[in-house]
């Protein structure tokens, strides 16, 4: 995942439109991210400029981002210069991953000056420098010096030079025989590599598109034939045309899990239904959607690790115990032989003398009556024995009760814990998280952080609307499923669940009308997906109406009993999940 020189010729045709705004605000919310608010025509537009080494890039953002209490000092030094200041220009090299934002500003001394803000969008060695007048650095948001690199040095008060660039070709000014002739006399090897070698300004992900569509889907080296060199310069030249002519499809790439990959310019194909992709109108409103997903995802599993760690161990706990539980279960199934011997000695008392360590009597519990040996305690009476053989049977009984209670309780825990960690999968914000911690605080598995603190808010249910137009509840956690099935749901409402397999519950809403069966569908789609077996082929999904579904005595958040049921058997689909789901 990369913003390739391309992706950022689009954002600085949508910067074009900030050309004569003035900067009214700038904020520094992080150590490598600059938040410039301009005030024009066309009202208030933040752009967000970022030199973090995974998340580099420089795009409009409708973002709302917390500032420090304390602005930084390079925030204070860009206020100085650049409060005020009017953008003149917007300029790039080429296909240089390299934005120069040229503004007007006034000096210490009241005279108009002009101040370069470059942003060097190139992975870790991304930067945002302030250049004055003379061409010489004021000061960069990451300081370079000769400990850093010996190759170029980022110091204020040092003459600015461009980053050591490379002799590639530019797809967007160069001619296609100039490509042809560049890739013949490329040495052999992988065409992807070959072309980021050899063309500037294009990420991996848009070199294995052009290969793609050159190979028919399969992978191509070095030397071409001339049918794939043809169809690689017509690939090069579509995406070329859609980038001088504005009519690029800003795509994302995310798993069937939801997790983002990468993005682009173009349509993208080459993973098939591997992945799924999404569409945007602007480039800045990808690059906002991505990023700001994945870094509230990323937030998200930092704040969720404890209770990850947490809930894989208490799963670990409950799973020993009932191993060992088990297996004195199974040693209580000798309690019967006890009882038996303790029969027969009984049975043969006058036969038997103190001192006697080992009885020989007649088993007449079998046909045979074969002859036995019992072990004696010669420090006992043979009646002695014998009610040490009964004790024996009756503890073993008892053992047995509560063993067998006890293994009943720790496996309804242990899938109260799995319901909880697949909550806790499927959570979507802090919210949830937090909704999660509070619910194991109430049943005695956390203790409470704070005194007197707030509860977290409690979100509503996910929203879908079927094709059809019914509305569609998920819950997401345990305590909302409860709501949700016994409180929120009509009788009439059909409650849908996975069959043994831990997930959310979902409830179609009928209206007191039967639904058609594409509804019914679309709904054990959901069901399925906000589960665990999300990634299966094949779900089975039951489903009944609201009223056949009870809460059991004693049951924990989420548990519940349902009769009168039917099976569905649906395969999870993300792409449907997005598209039914009603924007909060």
């Amino acid at each position: 995942m990369a913003l390739d020189g391309a992706f950022l010729h689009c954002i600085k045709k949508e910067l074009s439109s900030l050309i004569g705004s003035r900067i009214e605000k700038i904020h520094q919310p992080s150590r490598d991210t600059l938040l410039l608010s301009f005030r024009g025509k066309q009202g208030s537009v933040k752009v967000l400029c970022s030199a973090s080494a995974d998340a580099a890039r420089v795009h409009i953002t409708a973002e709302s981002v917390e500032n420090p209490p304390q602005p930084p000092m390079f925030c204070m030094l860009m206020r100085k210069h650049l409060g005020g200041g009017k953008l003149e220009s917007i300029r790039q090299d080429g296909l240089e991953r390299i934005l120069y934002l040229d503004f007007r500003c006034s000096n210490e001394l009241g005279d108009s000056v002009v101040y370069t803000l470059v942003c060097e969008i190139m992975g870790r060695c991304s930067n945002l420098i302030l250049v004055n007048e003379t061409g010489r650095i004021i000061d960069s948001i990451r300081r370079v010096d000769e400990d850093i690199s010996r190759v170029r040095l980022v110091l204020p008060g040092m003459e600015y030079s461009v980053p050591p660039r490379e002799q590639r070709i530019c797809f967007l000014t160069d001619s296609p025989e100039m490509i042809r002739q560049q890739l013949q006399a490329s040495p052999a090897g992988a065409l992807s590599k070959a072309l980021i070698r050899q063309l500037e300004g294009i990420s991996p992900i848009v070199a294995r598109e052009w290969e793609f569509f050159a190979g028919h889907g399969e992978p191509l080296s070095l030397p071409l034939s001339e049918e794939h060199m043809d169809r690689l310069l017509f690939a090069i030249g579509k995406s070329r045309q859609m980038l001088e002519e504005d009519r690029c499809v800003y795509t994302t790439i995310r798993t069937k899990e939801g997790q983002l990959k990468d993005f682009s310019f173009q349509h993208i194909s080459q993973y098939g239904s591997l992945m799924i992709t999404a569409s945007y109108p602007t480039a800045s409103e990808t690059l906002d959607a991505f990023f700001s997903q994945r870094d509230r995802f990323a937030r998200l599993k930092q704040r969720a690790n404890d209770l990850f760690r947490f809930l894989m161990n208490a799963s670990e706990r409950i799973t020993k115990r009932l191993v060992l539980q088990r297996e004195e279960l199974i040693a209580c199934d000798s309690m019967e032989q006890d009882r038996r011997k303790g029969d027969l000695l009984s049975a043969n008392l006058y036969r038997l003398q103190r001192g006697d360590h080992m009885a020989v009597v007649e088993d007449f519990y079998e046909e045979s009556v074969p002859t036995v040996q019992i072990p004696l305690d010669v420090r006992l009476t043979p009646a002695q024995n014998a009610q040490q053989y009964y004790k024996k049977y009756q503890k073993a009984c008892t053992a047995k009760k509560m063993l067998t209670a006890r293994i009943a309780a720790g496996e309804q825990e242990l899938l109260y814990i799995e319901s909880v960690f697949d909550a806790l999968t499927r959570a979507e914000c802090e919210s949830d998280v937090a909704q999660l911690r509070l619910e194991l605080v109430e049943q005695g598995y956390l203790r409470e952080s704070k005194k007197g603190a707030k509860p977290p808010k409690a979100l509503p249910p996910l929203t879908f609307c079927s094709t059809d137009g019914y509305m569609i509840y998920v819950g997401r956690n345990n305590h909302q499923n409860d709501r949700l099935t016994l409180k929120t749901a009509e009788k009439t409402d059909i409650w849908m669940h996975t069959q043994a397999v831990h997930g959310a519950h979902v409830i179609v809403q009928t209206n007191g009308e039967t639904p058609p069966d594409r509804t019914l569908e679309e709904a054990a789609v959901l069901a399925a997906y906000h589960s665990r077996g999300k990634d299966s082929s094949q779900v089975a999904v039951d489903y009944c109406l609201a009223k056949y579904v009870k809460k059991p005595a004693g049951g924990r958040p989420g548990m519940v009993i349902y009769t009168n049921y039917q099976t569905a058997f649906v395969t999870p689909d993300a792409a449907l999940a997005e598209r039914l789901r009603v924007k909060e």
